[in-house]
């Protein structure tokens, strides 16, 4: 192997490296835009569900114990939450007092683990938050305003 034939197989392998680092920088910009709308998904459409159904959800409120005056609290974190997470607005924060409401809402509503159902409600609840942890350590990515802002 001559001097000419080993830098042009040296660049050759930047490039491939090249191209393999810049898929997968794509992928993972893809993944965490993918990951943040399908995770803020669930919270816009519950609040708008809740504003919809307004009377029936402040009697589940009241008779879990929780006062039915609280449900604009409940509804503007849900969709403000909710908006800022899926595009990336001051998500570390955000996503670190929705991994607290989640764990809350899951403590209050979801406890009677005898039935089967409401302890899988009370498990999405805090594998959701395990995933708001994962955005505060982590952040929106570049995909955001937040990566925007940098």
């Amino acid at each position: 192997m001559n001097a000419s034939t080993f830098a042009s197989t040296k660049t050759g392998s930047t490039k491939i490296s090249a191209d393999t680092t810049s898929s997968s920088t794509m992928l993972r910009d893809a993944a965490e835009l993918g990951g943040r709308i399908l995770l803020s998904s669930l919270f816009v459409l519950s609040g708008l569900s809740k504003i919809g159904a307004y009377a029936a959800t402040v009697g589940y409120m009241s008779a879990m114990g929780v006062p039915g005056a609280l449900l604009p609290v409940v509804i503007a974190t849900e969709l403000l939450g909710g908006v800022a997470i899926a595009f990336g607005w001051k998500t570390r924060v955000t996503a670190f007092l929705l991994a607290g409401y989640t764990v809350l809402t899951a403590l209050l509503f979801h406890n009677n683990f005898a039935d089967q159902t409401q302890m899988i409600m009370f498990l999405k609840n805090v594998s959701i938050a395990g995933a708001f942890l994962l955005l505060t350590v982590n952040g929106a990515g570049r995909f955001s305003l937040d990566g925007k802002s940098r």
